[in-house]
């Protein structure tokens, strides 16, 4: 009951987050009735502080309801700071061990999980850590719990990392198009 407080301090950080970077946002009364960001936020923030206060099974059950409702699946054993934003969350996974800083920006089908999945490793660090204000765009991966992303860096979207980036980084996904002769196309050429 002492940490009410806080974490009421901080799922408002995490709605006036929502607010401030998500342009369709009109007010913070609509981000807590209507976004499933702020939902699947409001719920980790409770599931985790029963997690870390060692309630059994209920954590986990609060965390799969939300994810049931919101298509975002956040560990409760994941640490996430304060002013937390995801925006059309659908497809988002933090798994167990993920640590995210302050003030960071996720978006649709990101994944923060592991390498690999093996049983005997369930009590290492297996999910990445994110540091402060780093934004996440869509269909980013990033694996493993050897994988940092530094500070104020950016992901773009369908960016694939096993591998950590420094500080202040810019991380793309490079499409490639190549325009075909009409000869090509008749042919059928395909790629």
């Amino acid at each position: 009951m002492r940490k009410f407080p806080d974490l009421y301090a901080r799922i408002l950080e995490d709605g006036r987050m929502l607010l401030k970077f998500d342009p369709a946002a009109h007010s913070l009364g609509e981000v807590i009735h209507f976004y499933p960001g702020f939902h699947a936020i409001f719920v980790y923030r409770l599931a985790h502080e029963l997690y870390v206060q060692g309630v059994p099974v209920l954590p986990r059950m609060l965390s799969e309801i939300a994810h049931t409702q919101t298509g975002i699946d956040i560990h409760p054993g994941a640490t996430i700071g304060r002013s937390f934003f995801i925006d059309h969350g659908t497809g988002i996974v933090i798994g167990e061990t993920t640590e995210i800083g302050d003030r960071v920006r996720i978006y649709q089908g990101v994944t923060l999980g592991a390498l690999t999945v093996r049983k005997e490793d369930a009590r290492i660090k297996r999910h990445p850590t994110i540091e402060d204000d780093v934004v996440l765009y869509a269909g980013s991966t990033i694996l493993g719990g050897t994988t940092i992303i530094g500070r104020s860096s950016v992901v773009g979207g369908n960016v694939w990392l096993t591998k950590s980036v420094p500080a202040y980084s810019r991380v793309y996904h490079t499409s490639k198009v190549e325009i075909r002769n009409a000869q090509e196309a008749a042919m059928g050429f395909q790629i």
